[in-house]
């Protein structure tokens, strides 16, 4: 068996070592740009930086190593999470600047604790003309900027222009151990002043991490990763969440000083998907790429003896529904990659129809229409996603020689399972029901050569394609 069976055709992911969140997500002089988090030596030890990706088509990828490296003191532990900013015309030329906004971690030598003492937040800007030859480094914010309540632990800018003005939203962690958001203020994108802070209702996490403005149909969103969940009953005793708070109706988030965590819903109720970005595109879509994995996961995050682990998600393109629900469907550009149809057997008859198929390998796209009452789906008889009575479940038979590993049951509660998309990527499932009102993300492992697929329930229709490569170019 080779390690290359489990690695993936259309999740970006780079040649080899540790990959996390996406940074700098743009459509930027022609291409799409991600950048990301990145160890590229893992596990042998590395610096942490910024990898970056690029793609024509949101499909096919081309991976440039590591481009922003942990090279100055003001990010001499690392250069963090952070995001991208389109400047028109703000080159030279009259050309348009890509910015490059990020926290530069720094350790101090002594007895901290690195909470309360000891650690310097630094956010660093890089500009680009081209979104390849990066300039100097500019350090824009240091620990004194920030408010004196904040603890040590302030990061992850994303940098946004609304009326007239350009905001910065920070993650950021006080002194009493309640998670926040900061939101700073320029005119020029150089000089920062703290403009208002976001703080939930009630205590919701230690630390928020990620934090993100995203605006669907004239609603405004604050997307965030909040620390410290574990006791929620539907937290799954993980520590660390992902998830957004819609805010009422005509509210912008550079207005509010306060909300409701009880309107929290998770981006994700699978197990692997943490860290997630927006940012917009010429087709004014609103498209999200998420980290396929946790900090601090109780199952493996992959097999022994890799040169790499994690991926990113496809990107999804973001929708409100009527209720405020913010529901996510695979870029459609995705569809390119599919082969010639495959059919589907049917078993049994109506009303417990049973369908099945093989095909020659784990790279397939399913979608399965007008389903009604009770419904199952399995892969190789490891992964199970079932829908009854009123629940909707992602789950793992783990004696599967180990094809989860770790990973048990993931649920949410839904009124009726209407249509399924199941992409399989190798070691990465992405689920999409309800037309994505409801998403599991997972890596899986799978030991078999073919990819067996059964479907028992009522489906008015069941397809599935094969799917190609997109990611040659990271290889």
């Amino acid at each position: 068996m080779t390690t290359n069976r489990w690695r993936m055709g259309f999740h970006l992911m780079p040649p080899t070592g540790w990959v996390n969140d996406p940074n700098g997500l743009c459509y930027f002089n022609g291409l799409y740009h991600v950048f990301h988090q990145y160890s590229p030596d893992w596990p042998n030890g590395s610096e942490r930086g910024w990898g970056h990706a690029t793609s024509p088509d949101l499909v096919h990828w081309t991976h440039h190593g590591m481009v922003i490296h942990q090279d100055i003191p003001e990010d001499a532990n690392g250069a963090y999470s952070g995001s991208a900013y389109i400047v028109p015309g703000g080159g030279a030329g009259g050309s348009d600047l890509l910015r490059l906004y990020y926290t530069g971690n720094v350790k101090e030598p002594g007895a901290h604790d690195y909470i309360y003492s000891g650690r310097q937040a630094n956010e660093i800007l890089i500009e680009t003309t081209d979104g390849f030859n990066l300039g100097e480094k500019q350090v824009l914010l240091r620990n004194a900027d920030y408010p004196d309540f904040c603890s040590c632990h302030v990061r992850d800018p994303k940098v946004w222009s609304q009326d007239g003005s350009l905001h910065m939203l920070l993650g950021a962690r006080d002194m009493d151990d309640e998670g926040l958001a900061l939101i700073m203020e320029s005119q020029d994108g150089l000089s920062w002043t703290t403009a208002s802070t976001v703080r939930p209702t009630s205590h919701f996490g230690f630390m928020w991490e990620c934090p993100d403005r995203i605006a669907l149909d004239g609603f405004e969103y604050l997307s965030f990763c909040p620390q410290g969940m574990a006791e929620l009953p539907w937290a799954n005793d993980l520590r660390d969440q992902s998830g957004y708070i819609p805010l009422p109706a005509a509210v912008k988030l550079i207005g509010c000083e306060h909300v409701n965590p009880a309107l929290f819903r998770r981006w994700d109720f699978g197990f692997d998907f943490y860290a997630p970005q927006t940012f917009t595109d010429p087709q004014g879509r609103t498209i999200l790429i998420g980290w396929m994995g946790l900090p601090e996961p109780p199952f493996d995050s992959a097999p022994d003896n890799l040169d790499w682990i994690h991926c990113l998600t496809v990107p999804r393109v973001l929708t409100r529904c009527e209720d405020g629900v913010v529901a996510m469907a695979p870029a459609p550009e995705l569809e390119q990659l599919r082969g010639e149809q495959a059919s589907f057997a049917h078993v049994d008859s109506a009303p417990a129809q049973t369908r099945t198929a093989t095909l020659p390998a784990h790279r397939v796209d399913i979608v399965v229409d007008g389903i009604s009452g009770p419904f199952d789906l399995t892969l190789d008889g490891a992964a199970r996603i079932a829908f009854a009575d009123g629940e909707l479940t992602l789950s793992f038979d783990d004696g599967v020689q180990g094809i989860g590993r770790g990973r048990q049951t993931r649920s949410v509660n839904v009124n009726a399972l209407e249509n399924l998309r199941v992409l399989v990527d190798n070691s990465a499932l992405e689920i999409f029901a309800n037309n994505g009102r409801e998403v599991f993300s997972t890596r899986w492992f799978p030991t078999a050569d073919q990819l067996d697929i059964a479907i028992q329930g009522t489906a008015e229709e069941a397809r599935v394609w094969p799917m190609g490569d997109g990611m040659e170019g990271t290889y």
